[in-house]
């Protein structure tokens, strides 16, 4: 049998392309894949051939996000044909130092999907059909779209965030940056019982997606470039701040209207970039990362599934795997996208 996917071959090049597809085996299933979403990573595979020091060095299947339905089953499976799923591109290898100390999202073997990392590149997602390992399919109920059970990727991200921030009940919370990351960072952070959500960015598209994921205000920073001053009064008025943009200008605004003793948790990623440190040290303010995540990817999924997180307000466009260049010119224009998809077979 032989399946269509979305090859990244170097930069701008995508092709969409047939190659063939196995039989399951033990303890593997194989999904017809339904939806894929497209993520700031494989934009700038597909923008910049990488980014950072990670570089395409080889054609690679893209994508991530996605979900679909169980066609065909190997020995010692109980997925039944025709339950939807939503995949896990994570795979730590369970015997590294960090797996064994409970930490698989440091895995030092981490496999990937659709990843140029590793040399060869973890294939990614973006196809017609796909054999996968049972372990790494989560079940979603047959009322749940494949489009809002491929978002489970992303909001695991945003759950695994949530859990660097701590307690948020009745705190008050701001988002900076309200991408497909900002927005489900805000859905994450009101159903964590936050009191108050403030978004910001530059675009009106994405702030309404905020919004309607639970935010309590926007600010479009474009047009208000002095609304932030307010928070900054009295050494800032944030508990938390979740960072989504790695932007500087972000990252000063984060730091100056968290209060003091407050914590940023840094979601957003890039290279190096000035902080002021001065600010942290005076504020007492804890500055953490956080990277991917491991069992919040199935809390995602019963999130999705029971209708806790919608997350149909982020989705703004989806395209056939035929349309895929059209599909990714779409989701690098911030002002008219949030979060694009692939619809991966017909």
């Amino acid at each position: 049998m032989q399946t269509r996917v979305c090859r990244l071959h170097a930069q701008g090049d995508i092709r969409i392309e047939s190659i063939d597809v196995a039989a399951p085996g033990p303890g593997e299933v194989r999904l017809r894949m339904g939806a894929g979403g497209i993520c700031g990573s494989d934009l700038h595979y597909y923008q910049h051939g990488g980014f950072g020091p990670i570089r395409v060095q080889e054609p690679i299947i893209l994508g991530h996000e996605a979900a679909g339905t169980v066609e065909a089953v190997g020995p010692g499976v109980d997925l039944a044909i025709g339950t939807k799923v939503a995949v896990n591109p994570s795979r730590p290898c369970g015997e590294c130092g960090y797996c064994q100390e409970g930490k698989p999202q440091h895995c030092l073997q981490m496999r990937f999907r659709g990843s140029a990392m590793r040399f060869p590149h973890e294939q990614g997602l973006f196809r017609e059909r796909l054999v996968v390992e049972a372990a790494q399919c989560v079940p979603v109920g047959a009322g749940t779209s494949l489009a809002k059970a491929a978002c489970a990727e992303p909001l695991a991200v945003c759950l695994h965030a949530r859990s660097r921030a701590g307690d948020l009940r009745g705190r008050r919370v701001l988002v900076t940056g309200a991408g497909p990351i900002g927005s489900l960072c805000v859905a994450a952070a009101a159903t964590g019982g936050a009191a108050e959500i403030v978004v910001t960015d530059l675009h009106d598209a994405t702030l309404a997606a905020a919004m309607a994921m639970g935010a309590t205000r926007a600010v479009n920073l474009s047009r208000e470039a002095g609304a932030m001053d307010e928070f900054k009064a009295d050494k800032g008025c944030f508990d938390v701040t979740f960072e989504c943009s790695a932007a500087a200008p972000a990252i000063r605004t984060a730091i100056e209207t968290t209060r003091p003793m407050g914590r940023i948790v840094q979601v957003g990623v890039t290279g190096d970039v000035a902080v002021p440190l001065n600010l942290i040290v005076s504020k007492e303010i804890e500055l953490v990362g956080t990277h991917r995540f491991h069992p919040e990817f199935a809390l995602a999924v019963r999130l999705i599934d029971e209708g806790r997180i919608d997350p149909t307000p982020i989705l703004t466009g989806d395209f056939p795997i035929e349309d895929a260049r059209d599909a990714f010119e779409l989701a690098g224009d911030r002002s008219r996208a949030v979060k694009v998809q692939l619809t991966l077979a017909s």
